[in-house]
């Protein structure tokens, strides 16, 4: 990891980007992906399914006889596993659920807001080097409590044109059967326009690389919506001579060997700390089953030290990191000075991989800095706010003239007449 002492606040952006391409770079092939499978529909992702994955399938649908067969795969110890990461997933999300109160603004004048569920969502589900079965509780439960009618899934085959038993499980468990093997920009692309095979959805959810999503930002030009813009994993730890060397650097491999476009930074008020973690990485890393890509992570990772914490809480919000680990001695200022950050965890016995998996809270996090703007996938995520308003005589007698003089001072006369109208009425 690079190490950088005390860096002058006007480098900030330029140390804290992202080892990402840019959109430029890879958007004229997520559009002409996109325009092949509006035309061409399931040949298109057939086609791009064998250039990309390389699997020849005669059906993307995966079979009720695959997904019965996947239970018998799965160890009992780790359905157990999941069964109980399941419960906590939905304890957190169920508690998100909020019944619109009743307001009377002005007598007379009766506003509330109700949740609906938005009707048909599609769920993405990265496979490549890690197919992500955990992603699919992630997405899977809330989209339930919600009421979505129609839950449809892609995720991307291996060269055999098989899923993972690990996700068809998982899914099938969370009440998922429709099941497609298709990854990548064409999985995407399927959602937004429908094909023979492919349910049109209404929104995308779900994480990937950097080419699934930019063709989810481009989904959105075609009036489909998206949790948000989350693309590679990154995460941050801030922490000083309190923290165990040893657990942060454990924490800053686990997501470096996410990807080789993963990025782990540490910030610390104190140089033996970091040391000590340098020195925890490069044992740490020689374990690892994938060395090789959290070592090009690393490589493009950063170490940070920085003079006091207000100077670090400042940085940290300034990069606004997907996950943010805290291990201070006062993790207080922390805590509550942190105004963008996907997800917090806070002590030495909090891991990033807690939220990752079984904690409860979701792990579909915003990336790229979009936490200043974006929240993680929740219940609301899943939902729309309908606003409702009920008005008696009473009530429009009481802001009846108030509407009459905004909308004509619009020069909006359509609008006063239909208050008008019923003023006369009423006299």
């Amino acid at each position: 990891m690079q190490k950088i002492v005390n860096p002058k606040r006007e480098t900030w952006s330029e140390i804290l980007k992202r080892p990402t391409q840019t959109v430029d770079d890879i958007e004229d092939t997520v559009f002409e992906i996109f325009k092949d499978v509006r035309q061409h529909r399931n040949a298109a992702v057939s086609k791009y399914t064998s250039i990309f994955d390389g699997a020849d399938l005669d059906n993307i649908l995966v079979s009720d006889k695959e997904l019965n067969e996947s239970e018998n795969k799965i160890a009992n110890e780790l359905k157990q596993a999941i069964a109980q990461a399941k419960n906590n997933i939905e304890a957190f999300h169920k508690a998100q659920e909020i019944s619109g109160n009743k307001i009377e603004t002005t007598t007379g004048v009766v506003c509330w807001q109700e949740k609906r569920p938005i009707e048909c969502v599609g769920l993405y589900i990265p496979g490549g080097t890690a197919p992500l079965f955990s992603t699919v509780l992630m997405l899977a439960v809330p989209a339930k409590i919600a009421g979505c009618k129609e839950i449809i899934l892609c995720t991307p085959p291996n060269s055999e044109g098989k899923i993972a038993d690990e996700i068809l499980y998982t899914a099938n468990l969370c009440g998922i059967t429709k099941i497609y093997k298709v990854g990548g920009i064409q999985a995407v692309a399927a959602m937004t326009f429908g094909t023979e095979t492919v349910l049109k959805v209404d929104k995308i959810f779900g994480p990937g690389n950097q080419f699934v999503t930019v063709a989810k930002q481009m989904a959105t030009k075609y009036g489909v919506a998206i949790d948000m813009p989350a693309g590679p994993s990154e995460l941050l730890v801030v922490a000083d001579d309190s923290a165990n060397a040893g657990y942060v650097a454990s924490d800053l491999l686990s997501q470096a060997e996410h990807g080789t476009d993963s990025q782990v930074i540490l910030v610390s008020t104190s140089k033996d700390l970091i040391e000590n973690v340098e020195k925890e990485i490069d044992m740490q890393i020689q374990e690892l089953p994938r060395k090789d890509i959290a070592e090009i992570a690393i490589s493009k990772s950063k170490m940070i030290y920085v003079e006091n914490e207000e100077i670090a809480l400042d940085l940290i919000n300034q990069y606004a990191p997907e996950h943010f680990i805290v291990c201070t001695n006062n993790n207080d200022l922390f805590v509550q000075g942190i105004q963008n950050a996907g997800s917090v965890f806070i002590g030495n016995y909090t891991p990033e991989s807690a939220g990752d998996y079984a904690s409860g809270t979701n792990h579909t996090l915003p990336t790229n800095g979009y936490a200043k703007a974006f929240s993680g996938v929740n219940l609301d995520s899943f939902q729309k706010s309908i606003s409702f308003q009920q008005i008696s005589k009473e009530g429009l007698k009481s802001i009846g003239n108030t509407i009459e003089l905004m909308a004509e001072a619009e020069g909006l006369q359509a609008h006063k007449n239909a208050v008008s109208i019923r003023l006369n009425d009423l006299k």
